[in-house]
Order: structure tokens, then sequence, then C-alpha cells
């Protein structure tokens, strides 16, 4: 028998996966962020991976657990990641283009949710 946060999970998993990946490439670019001759020209950009990597967390968790607030969430998640994406495409690294990729399929799939 498959209860009711079960559904809720099997529903959400996508934009679980979503975010997963997300914190991935985002802990990747920061790291990578951190050791560029540039650093100082990317503190908001290092601000905004650290947001994301956050709010992907509780989203997921969120999700997860069936949260009555997993849309709100997600709501937020999408802004935030859409930020994370603008930034990090700035950047002609190879790090912060995948990872603005990442943020940007995370903040469609966070779209889907909240809708």
């Amino acid at each position: 028998m498959v209860n009711a946060v079960d559904s809720s999970v099997q529903k959400s998993q996508t934009c679980i996966d979503a975010c997963v990946k997300c914190v991935q490439a985002c802990e990747e670019c920061l790291n990578s962020c951190l050791k560029e001759p540039d650093v100082q020209a990317r503190t908001h950009c290092i601000s905004l991976l650290r947001d994301c990597i956050d709010i992907c967390v509780l989203s997921s968790q969120l999700m997860s657990r069936g949260s009555l607030y997993e849309k709100q969430s997600c709501n937020l998640c999408a802004t935030i990641c859409d930020a994370c994406a603008s930034e990090c495409s700035k950047f002609q690294d190879t790090h912060c283009q995948q990872c603005a990729e990442f943020c940007r399929k995370c903040a469609n799939e966070c779209r889907k949710m909240a809708a």
C-alpha cells in the first residue's frame, strides 16, 4: 500500500533529482570560483551559489517528506536558481557555464512543482 507521502515523493522525484544535481554543480562551481585569479570579481556569484545550494537542499528535503510548504519552497528555489544561472553565465569558465545550465534545469523543474 502506498501512503500519501510516497505518492507525493513519486510525483516530485524529477524535481528532487534536479535539485540534487544543481547542488552538486553549485558546490563544484563554488570551489572552482574560489580558486580563480579574479575571485574578487566573483563575490556576488559565490554568494548566490551558496544561496542556491541551501534552497535546493531545503526544497529537496521538503519534497521528500511531502511537506505542505514544498510549493512555496520550490517557487523560491526557482527564483534563486534563475538568479544563480544568470550570474554564473557571466563567467566563461566551463564550471560556471555548466553550473548555469544545471541551475536553469532546476528552476524549470521547480516552477512545475510550484504551479
